[in-house]
């Protein structure tokens, strides 16, 4: 059994604020520390349970925070950007299914840390459906077949991917108060859940179905002014809608969806340089 793993920072237990999650703040260390210590948690569980390869994708920033010397030895790791498919890279369709670890709440929605990709973003649509990181993510793995078994973040996350994905597994490591601060479990006590919720996603997978994207999708991005959305507007086959932010691009498949959704946001965030 090939496992793929996404992890992500916001999510992971403890962390509160953007203190533990930028590498230039004075807790990053710390968060980046309890980040890998969760992975492992994660990985020795799945290889419990049959397991035989795991891929673990750091999928936070700059995708170089995991540490390596700390990972579990008979894992393999992505690191660094840029990645043409970023928080999804090396994800195909021998995997029998896909974790999402350290997940958080998409923009415009209560979650600690909640945005989606940037901060200039609103909402991501594909086709009237409205989803943020996590959406996104599951509809890729739809593409190639892979079922995500398993979303362990803040409570906020889990509800989105129980929302999204029936019969899936999540592991809420703490509670959002607000999108600063959280009442969580300790490390120790959410390894253990952690472990617990891993081998329940595991032997519950053949109830869980791949979240399948349309055929030909289309992505709308709302951003969060209409300067985001002109940069956004300059990559080709863009659509600003009128009087809004919105752009919409009609994709040939979710493989080309989401890396128009990665050239779109880098481009919007071309406005903090203006």
């Amino acid at each position: 059994m090939k496992l793929y793993l996404s992890v992500d920072m916001e999510g992971i237990t403890g962390l509160p604020n953007i203190t533990y999650i930028d590498s230039a703040k004075h807790n990053y260390e710390r968060g980046r520390k309890i980040m890998t210590e969760e992975t492992n948690y994660v990985i020795q569980s799945a290889f419990d349970n049959n397991a035989k390869e795991i891929l673990v994708n750091d999928s936070h920033s700059k995708m170089d925070n995991l540490l390596i010397e700390e990972l579990h030895p008979e894992a393999q790791l992505i690191t660094g950007d840029v990645k043409p498919f970023s928080m999804m890279q090396g994800l195909d369709d021998t995997y029998e299914g896909a974790m999402f670890v350290g997940y958080h709440a998409r923009a415009a929605q209560k979650g600690v840390m909640s945005h989606s990709m940037i901060f200039g973003v609103r909402n991501f649509y594909i086709n009237d459906v409205a989803v943020g990181e996590l959406g996104l993510n599951a509809y890729l793995a739809g593409y190639y077949g892979v079922p995500v078994l398993m979303v362990a973040g803040d409570d906020q996350a889990a509800q989105e991917a129980e929302a999204l994905i029936p019969n899936i597994t999540t592991a809420p490591v703490k509670e959002t108060i607000s999108r600063s601060s959280v009442k969580s479990l300790t490390p120790k006590k959410a390894g253990e859940l952690l472990q617990q919720k891993t081998t329940q996603a595991l032997q519950n997978r053949h109830n869980v179905e791949p979240l399948v994207p349309p055929k030909q999708p289309t992505l709308r991005i709302e951003f969060t002014n209409y300067g985001e959305a002109e940069w956004a507007n300059l990559m080709p086959g863009t659509e600003l809608e009128p009087d809004s932010t919105t752009v919409k691009f009609q994709a040939k498949d979710m493989l080309e969806a989401y890396q128009a959704m990665l050239v779109m946001t880098e481009l919007a965030m071309q406005t903090k340089f203006r």
